[in-house]
């Protein structure tokens, strides 16, 4: 099994709704992001995918992201914009630009800080 790994980063603000503390008020963060893609094998030139291809698949994703307030975009009007839903937006929309590849990503984290992050690793 191989596992390629890139990490990237974007800067936005939310306020999540309902939570009772601090975090209702407006905020921002500048979030890291890690994304991996596993495969079982590696494709001509010893490679599951180029890290330059992978990369800018994820960069075109943070691009909706980046120096926005979430809030504000469709899929957190209706999903709280918490590290764990950005790791989810992130998942999902980065396994349909993959489709093309042949892969499906195999894990998003998004880190609100240093020592905190939340990811998700698809499935059913």
């Amino acid at each position: 099994m191989y596992e390629l790994v890139v990490r990237s980063q974007f800067a936005a603000a939310h306020n999540l709704r309902d939570y009772g503390g601090k975090c209702e008020a407006l905020h921002g963060h500048n979030w890291g992001v890690e994304v991996s893609v596993r495969a079982d094998s590696v494709g001509e030139g010893g490679m599951v995918l180029d890290f330059r291809i992978l990369k800018e698949e994820t960069e075109e994703i943070l691009k909706t992201l980046d120096h926005k307030y979430l809030n504000d975009l469709p899929y957190f009007q209706k999903e709280e914009p918490t590290s764990e839903n950005i790791a989810r937006y992130i998942y999902e929309a980065l396994a349909e630009r993959l489709r093309r590849y042949h892969l499906t990503p195999y894990k998003v984290t998004a880190w609100e800080s240093e020592g905190a992050g939340a990811s998700y690793l698809g499935g059913e």
